[in-house]
Order: structure tokens, then C-alpha cells, then sequence
């Protein structure tokens, strides 16, 4: 064999090898970059997949609530709950959202619409329990307003949950009623729909944990 013909074939081997070892490292990265789209694809249909469930959920809970907002109507389409069969029943009221969460320790029971202290006159934040002292109706000369189905929760019949209010004849005040839900309105107390107010009267118990954020 002709020494030039030698190199030819020494030199066509050295580039056969080279472009298999090239196409290998190729082929390497178009499988690498296909398993990581592939698991990024798997982790953003699982993300995704757990926004839509937190989203129907809470379009679920959501679902329950009255709309528009009726304050001659209880909160929810739903049955209030028995608190006799909760292992840990307390009350969550929300000044920020205007909302009052019957609950079981962590798990919430029914939501109620609210209106709580205007920013002059704030309903008070922290952790308090229902009083023994409650009534059917009351009037303050001072403020102009009455209430019906109240229910104390501090300072012993300063501070309660009770109904939209009402003037001196029990008359409900829809003025004031139809920001129940919407916006902060009271003297510091926790306005209730006229339902809930009834249904809170006759069935939370005293010593009931309350808690105000």
C-alpha cells in the first residue's frame, strides 16, 4: 500500500470517529434538554393543576354566600351549624375583609357578612369570649341608633354582635344596613344580616372564644 493512500485512510478513520463522538454529544444534550422540558412540563401542569383546584374551591365556598349582599337574609344559602357537635367551636371576625367566620378549629363552619367599628371608632383587636350579657333590643340616645338580638363580647354590653341598626322604634335604618358586608360603619361593634344576629343570639354560648383581627 502506497504510503499516501495510508495517510488517506488513517486520516478518514480520525474523521469518522471524531463525528461519531460529536453526534453522540448531541444527541446527549437533545435528550437531556427533552427530560427537563418534560419535568418542567410535568411541574407546571401540576402547579397550574393546583391553582384551578384552589380556585374552584374557593369558588365553592364562595358559591354558599348570598349575592348580592341581603341584609334581611342569613350569610349562606346553606344551614347554620350545629356548635353542639364542633370539638373546638370559636368565632373569627375579620375587620379588614368584614367578615365573621364560625369555625372548628381550623376548618370554618359558616361565614357571616359584617360591619364592624368605623376607623373613629375601631372595634377593639384581640382575643376575647362571650358574655352572659345579651338582650332582644336596645336603644343608645347617644348614638341615635338601637340594635336588635345583641350579644356582649367585652366590657360587659359595650362591645357586641347584634343586628343591622335600628331606629328608636326598632325600625331598621337601610342606610346603614345596605353597607353591612362592604365597608366598616359601626360604633365599634359587630353588625350582623337581621338572621344571623337572631340565629347568634339564641345559639353561641358564653365563654365562647372570639377572636379580632
Amino acid at each position: 500500500m502506497k504510503k499516501d493512500t495510508l495517510v488517506k485512510l488513517v486520516v478518514g478513520l480520525l474523521l469518522c470517529v471524531t463525528a461519531t463522538l460529536v453526534l453522540g454529544q448531541i444527541s446527549d444534550h437533545f435528550d437531556i434538554d427533552s427530560r427537563h422540558e418534560s419535568t418542567t412540563s410535568t411541574k407546571t401542569k401540576k402547579i397550574k393543576k393546583a391553582a384551578v383546584k384552589k380556585t374552584v374551591t374557593k369558588k365553592a365556598q364562595d358559591s354558599t354566600m348570598q349575592k348580592p349582599i341581603n341584609w334581611r337574609k342569613s350569610s349562606e344559602t346553606k344551614a347554620y351549624p350545629d356548635v353542639k357537635q364542633a370539638a373546638d367551636f370559636w368565632i373569627k371576625v375579620s375587620t379588614e375583609k368584614e367578615r365573621v367566620y364560625l369555625m372548628d378549629g381550623s376548618k370554618k363552619l359558616y361565614t357571616m357578612y359584617a360591619s364592624t367599628g368605623s376607623k373613629d371608632q375601631a372595634t377593639p383587636k384581640g382575643t376575647w369570649h362571650i358574655q352572659y350579657e345579651k338582650g332582644d333590643f336596645f336603644y343608645n340616645q347617644e348614638s341615635g341608633e338601637g340594635a336588635k338580638y345583641w350579644v356582649s363580647f367585652k366590657d360587659h354590653g359595650v362591645y357586641l354582635f347584634h343586628s343591622v341598626p335600628t331606629d328608636q322604634e326598632g325600625n331598621f335604618i337601610e342606610k346603614e344596613a345596605q353597607q353591612l358586608g362592604k365597608q366598616a360603619a359601626s360604633h365599634g361593634c359587630v353588625r350582623l344580616s337581621v338572621p344571623d344576629a337572631k340565629w347568634f343570639y339564641q345559639n353561641i354560648p358564653p365563654e365562647t372564644k372570639v377572636v379580632i383581627s
